[in-house]
């Protein structure tokens, strides 16, 4: 408005627009206030671990009292916290610089992770040179009962000792709870494990607040030795969360028992002769504790003999027991000493058992007679009874049992079957009736057998002396005295003498029936020939009479062997040389001819080749023929022919006959069948006699037995 000085004065009015540019000299605000059902007192918001994400927790208003845009705010939350800003409204009609906006969650909150939140909001304009202010909201995490009790071992192994003080704690159980207040307060408690289906039965007990294990109990290991139950944690929130744990209590072994036997006494039978080294049987203890509690050391203690220590020993891993020596049940019959056992505890502790140990009895002794000693003898009248006793074999045997069962029996020198023993008692008795030629000495050989396996034997000798009486025991002890050095599988049994001369006798019988049958034969031919001479006037030389009864058949001459061409010499006379038989009498001597004495000579007969003419006698080809004429043989005890026999054989005239011996046999081709077979039961062994012909040529040669005959 303009006004002058004049009266009046005049005014005028003009009006002036002054426009103000804004300068950006106004920072933002922000204002942070509650909204909903969280409470914000004093910069400091309350927030739930459990709400949902996205949920708004305060309001944000940010203003800024510039204009245009130095009034443009940007708002945002800056650190990394699970909030964010998002606006309260996108309406186009808000002035710009004035904006509201919730703060939400914007990612699960946890109490036990993260308490408090420190949220700072940051608004910034637009001005040139831009402005800023920051406002922070302190949220802070409410805890809700959303941890169980947490224990730090799913299962917990203690190790308590045995015989303990009922009401000692065995262990003490802790559970923690993440959660606050009341969440966070534990209460404990002991529930049967699921693993295991006994009860307590009130053995353990909790405090519950504290959570230590009581034993209410004594505990033996060696009745058990594993407990196992539940502890449960339980927090006081709402709702009310739990946890739990396995509790197992292993007993701890102390050295509370002594090493026991299987038996206080152990029995064992061995059998003798067993190599020494040998186990002999094997015991068994055992401790109850556990550990080196239970660690036995085992010894062998002297017993009822005092050299057991040293006899046995025994392998400390097993109980085995061997022997050092070999057992003779003969010198003695059984065993006993103790085994201790020491175990390995502190203090230590032991215990003893018996062993007693018998030898079983081995076949390794054969019987020992007693009665009667082999040199011994007993007389026997020959009018004794059948079942008298002659004597009694009395024998021992050191072994036992079956081994000591004896046995007796007659194994030789009762050929007559006159004696018999019992097998049992070993009384030797008479079963036979005695005769004349059982007189004498009768050595039995006895044997006593026992009953083992393998059986052992004793020989003995019995000499019973049969004879009405003892007149002369001199020569009785000789006859056993030699019976001693005669081997048993030869029988002494009665008179040797007896069956000697009956032999004798018999041969005495024979020899004369022999001798009287000879004679009669002789006789008979003698007489025949001699009758048969004087019917033809008497013999003539070279004369051959062919009705001869007792001159044999002459042979083909076509049918002679040929002579050898280089060796042909001239026919000889048929009857060319003469055997003489000189028979000798039984003084040794002997006829140097028909008529002569005897004069000595070792020998029966003897042949000598006799050289006759044509007219010597046929008697060659008498002997030659194959009439039956017997052929008796002499026992060379009978007595020698007196009188001299002449033979001619029909013989070349170079050959010569030599004998020897009591009877005398001379080779020929030609025997009689009778001849050749006749027995010489009574007669010595017949002397062969070979005849030669001339030197480099055998032409025959003959065998034939001459007998001298008285």
């Amino acid at each position: 408005m303009a006004r002058d000085r004049g009266q009046p004065p005049k005014t005028d009015k003009a009006t002036v627009v002054l426009n103000i540019r804004d300068e950006n000299d106004n920072v933002p605000t922000i204002d942070i206030r509650k909204i909903g059902r969280i409470p914000l007192r004093d910069g400091v918001a309350s927030v739930a671990e459990d709400v949902l994400v996205d949920t708004p927790v305060a309001l944000v208003q940010v203003s800024d009292r510039d204009q245009g845009e130095n009034g443009v705010v940007t708002c945002t939350v800056v650190g990394d916290v699970p909030f964010q800003l998002k606006p309260a409204s996108e309406g186009e009609g808000e002035p710009q610089n004035k904006r509201k906006y919730f703060l939400h969650t914007s990612a699960p909150l946890d109490y036990e992770a993260v308490r408090d939140y420190h949220v700072v909001i940051v608004a910034v304009d637009s001005g040139s040179p831009s402005l800023s202010s920051n406002n922070s909201l302190l949220v802070r995490v409410g805890d809700t009962n959303d941890n169980p009790p947490v224990f730090g071992q799913a299962v917990l192994e203690v190790s308590f000792p045995e015989n303990n003080v009922p009401g000692e704690r065995v262990a003490t159980v802790v559970a923690t709870d993440a959660d606050s207040g009341k969440n966070a307060e534990i209460a404990y408690s002991l529930e049967p494990s699921p693993l295991s289906a006994e009860a307590l039965g009130g053995l353990f007990s909790i405090d519950p607040d504290s959570g230590d294990v009581l034993v209410q109990a004594v505990l033996d290991r060696e009745q058990r030795d594993t407990y196992e139950f539940q502890v449960t944690a339980r927090d006081k929130g709402v709702p009310v969360l739990q946890g739990s744990t396995t509790v197992v209590v292993r007993v701890a072994d102390r050295n509370d028992n002594e090493p026991r036997f299987m038996q206080d006494v152990f029995t064992f039978y061995v059998k003798e002769n067993l190599q020494p080294n040998s186990p002999v049987g094997m015991v068994t203890v055992m401790d109850a504790d556990k550990g080196r509690n239970a660690e036995l050391s085992l010894s062998i203690q002297a017993g009822e003999q005092d050299g057991a220590a040293g006899i046995f020993s025994i392998e400390n891993d097993t109980g085995t027991i061997y022997s050092t020596m070999s057992f003779d049940r003969e010198q003695q019959t059984s065993y006993t000493f103790r085994v201790k056992a020491v175990d390995g505890g502190e203090p230590p502790h032991s215990s003893t058992a018996t062993v007693s140990l018998f030898v079983m009895d081995e076949n390794d002794n054969a019987p020992t007679v007693t009665f009667p000693s082999n040199s011994s003898y007993t007389v026997l009248p020959p009018s004794s009874n059948l079942r008298t006793v002659v004597a009694t074999v009395v024998a021992t045997d050191t072994d036992a049992g079956l081994n000591a069962d004896l046995n007796y029996s007659i194994v030789g020198g009762n050929p007559f079957r006159l004696f018999e023993i019992d097998p049992a008692s070993g009384v030797v008795s008479l079963v036979g009736k005695l005769e004349p030629k059982h007189y004498g000495l009768h050595r039995l050989v006895v044997q006593v057998n026992d009953s083992g396996q393998p059986p052992q034997a004793t020989t003995a000798l019995l000499h019973v002396f049969v004879n009405e009486s003892l007149s002369n025991a001199t020569v009785v002890e000789s006859q056993v005295a030699r019976s001693l050095h005669t081997p048993l599988a030869q029988d002494i049994a009665g008179d040797p003498s007896y069956e000697l001369s009956k032999q004798r006798l018999s041969i005495v019988i024979g020899v004369v029936a022999g001798i009287m049958t000879v004679i009669l034969l002789i006789l008979v031919v003698v007489m025949a020939r001699y009758c048969r001479s004087k019917g033809k006037h008497g013999y003539e030389a070279g004369k051959k009479d062919h009705e001869d009864f007792f001159t044999p058949q002459q042979h083909d001459k076509a049918k002679k062997p040929k002579k050898d061409k280089k060796g042909k010499k001239g026919k000889q006379p048929l009857y060319s040389s003469i055997v003489t038989v000189e028979a000798s009498k039984p003084n040794g001597q002997r006829y140097d001819s028909v008529n002569e004495k005897l004069s000595d000579s070792p020998s029966m007969g003897r042949y000598r080749s006799v050289n006759g003419g044509p007219g010597s006698p046929d008697l060659a080809r008498h002997y030659k023929s194959s009439s039956p004429l017997p052929t008796v043989q002499l026992h060379p005890q009978s007595p020698t022919a007196g009188k001299k026999h002449q033979a001619v054989q029909e013989l070349p005239p170079a050959n010569t006959f030599v004998g020897a011996g009591d009877n005398i046999s001379i080779g020929s081709d030609h025997c009689s069948e009778y001849s050749c077979q006749a027995s010489g039961k009574y007669s010595k062994q017949v002397d062969t006699v070979q005849t030669t012909q001339s030197p480099g040529h055998i032409e025959e040669s003959c065998k034939m037995n001459v007998y001298a005959r008285k």
